[in-house]
Parts: structure tokens; C-alpha cells; sequence
């Protein structure tokens, strides 16, 4: 059955570090966009960065531009999100979520739709 995981999360100060990551299982990666999204409690889902399925396009919401950084490993059906200088404003539960596009030359939009979704890790920053 496909699935995907994440894992990471967790407790850190702000100006901190983590590395997100999600797994997916049951399926091959190869052929779909990632992406990862974020949803603050009382907030609506938002999109934070999104990678194409080679990996050779992403992009990022202005938001984490300059801070996260996205990437993925093929091989090990496994995508990443690196997350430096964190503020109090980036907690929130962190999701992944896979979309079939085989376009190697543009990361997915947001707004498209996803066939999987992880259910979430969570990320909290304070001090």
C-alpha cells in the first residue's frame, strides 16, 4: 500500500536547525513531484517547497526563501527538507505529500493534486 512518512520534527530554539524527512513506501518516487506543506493550529494549510521529479527544479514560498532547502534521494525513495534559522512562526505540522508529474523541468504547484500524503510531523520553535 503506498504511503508516505515523515520524520524530524521536533523541539528547537529559534535560529536552530532540523531535517525533515519523508519516505515513501509501496511506490517508486521517480515519477512524481514533492512537496512539502505546513499547517499552524486556527491556520490554513500553506505550501513551503516543492521539488521536481529528478530534483533539477524547485521552489520555495517566500516565507523559507534563503532558510529551507529542499532535496531528494531517488534511490533511497526519500525527499528532504532542511530547515535553518528557524523562527517562532515556522511551528507548525509539517507535511509531504506526492503528486504524479513526471515533468522533470518544474517543480509541482501547490495547488495541484496530490495522490499521497504523509500524516505529519511536527516542528515547534522556542526558546
Amino acid at each position: 500500500q503506498p504511503r508516505l512518512v515523515e520524520s524530524g520534527g521536533g523541539l528547537v530554539q529559534p535560529g536552530g536547525s532540523l531535517r525533515l524527512s519523508c519516505v515513501a513506501s509501496g511506490f517508486s518516487l521517480n515519477d512524481y513531484g514533492i512537496a512539502w506543506f505546513r499547517q499552524a493550529p486556527g491556520k490554513e494549510r500553506e505550501g513551503v517547497s516543492a521539488i521536481s521529479n529528478t530534483g533539477g527544479a524547485t521552489n520555495y514560498a517566500s516565507f523559507v526563501k534563503g532558510r529551507f532547502a529542499i532535496s531528494r534521494d531517488n534511490a533511497k525513495n526519500t525527499v528532504y527538507l532542511q530547515m535553518n534559522s528557524l523562527k517562532p512562526e515556522d511551528t507548525a505540522a509539517y507535511y509531504c505529500a506526492a503528486t504524479f508529474f513526471p515533468d522533470h523541468s518544474k517543480a509541482p504547484e501547490y495547488g495541484y493534486e496530490y495522490d499521497y500524503w504523509g500524516h505529519g510531523t511536527q516542528v515547534t520553535v522556542s526558546s
